[in-house]
């Protein structure tokens, strides 16, 4: 099946989701044509709002949309969702018990050539500290369809990481999604690889395989949620392979590998963790995606290369 673009994708399920739920409105501050919303705006152009380049207001005027019944998706690059209108989705959404639903678009080292300005790196380690919010980052077409569903029937907000580019179909359109289950790809008994996000779920099948020819069986997770978190499984395989490696688009601190590390503390699972991530000291940068994901060691071959010492 050929890629989709995630953006045209996430446009495309809004406009459908809108004509049967009348709940549904879209917020831009000035990047519709980033997002590609464009067409939510030509069909319900009474239920689209752009507030211009002013992100916290962004998320105070969705949140009065929802304090009306409204079900808004408020759309803004990651580093502005997260850095710069943090307060304001912690306490006038969050705190004060509303739905909205927060869209952090070219998250990591998809931002490329906009920089380390607009490079999130740590959004998700901002976005964990908030109660009861829903963290996901979709690894597919399929799985993003399912995660705006499942945002819209939330009861609470939801911070979902969206990735712009196109990326390859890995599930069926008839799988099953929840918050805070994640998914199976494939089993190994040697070393399991976590892996949040296309970019990322990519990478870390491309390890799986090149660690199969060695005779490494790797088992490959697709986290889908960050929170809630699906311990239960994680704590698991865990304990079947003794070895685990977090494979994410952020910082090494604060996401994915922070989670399982206190997660498997707190169990006292005796697994050993490798960390695949952007360095803790280092700022984002200007490149070509490709050229980004490898300087920051987030392809397969450094995923391969942690699995590889874990097992030794």
């Amino acid at each position: 099946m050929a890629d989709r673009e995630l953006r045209a994708v996430y446009a495309q399920k809004l406009v459908a989701l809108a004509a049967r739920d009348p709940r549904v409105c879209v917020l831009e501050a000035d990047l519709a044509k980033a997002t590609g919303t464009g067409p939510f705006a030509a069909a319900y152009p009474e239920r689209f709002f752009n507030v211009g380049v002013a992100e916290a207001n962004l998320v105070g005027v969705a949140s009065g949309l929802s304090a009306t019944g409204r079900k808004p998706f408020a759309a803004t690059f990651g580093c502005f969702a997260s850095r710069r209108a943090f307060d304001q989705f912690f306490l006038s959404a969050n705190y004060a018990g509303l739905e909205v639903v927060l869209v952090g678009t070219d998250p990591g080292v998809t931002a490329a050539y906009n920089g380390g300005t607009h490079m999130p790196l740590e959004d998700l380690a901002l976005m964990r500290t908030v109660p009861g919010l829903a963290i996901v980052e979709p690894a597919d077409p399929t799985s993003l369809e399912a995660a705006i569903t499942l945002a819209l029937e939330r009861k609470g907000c939801t911070y979902l990481r969206l990735q712009r580019k196109s990326a390859p179909e890995l599930y069926q359109a008839n799988e099953h999604f929840e918050f805070g289950k994640a998914k199976l790809l494939r089993r190994g008994k040697d070393v399991t690889l976590v892996a949040l996000g296309a970019l990322m779920v990519a990478e870390a099948r491309k390890a799986a395989e090149t660690l199969a020819a060695e005779g490494i069986e790797a088992t490959l997770v697709d986290a889908f949620t960050l929170a809630p978190l699906d311990g239960k499984l994680l704590l698991e395989l865990a304990g079947e392979t003794r070895r685990m490696v977090s494979c994410e688009n952020h910082r090494v601190t604060g996401g994915l590998g922070s989670a399982l590390a206190e997660l498997l503390a707190e169990a006292g699972v005796p697994a050993r963790l490798a960390r695949i991530g952007v360095a803790a000291d280092l700022f984002g940068e200007v490149g070509t995606q490709d050229w980004l994901a490898e300087h920051f060691g987030l392809t397969a071959p450094h995923i391969a290369a942690a699995a590889r010492d874990l097992v030794k």
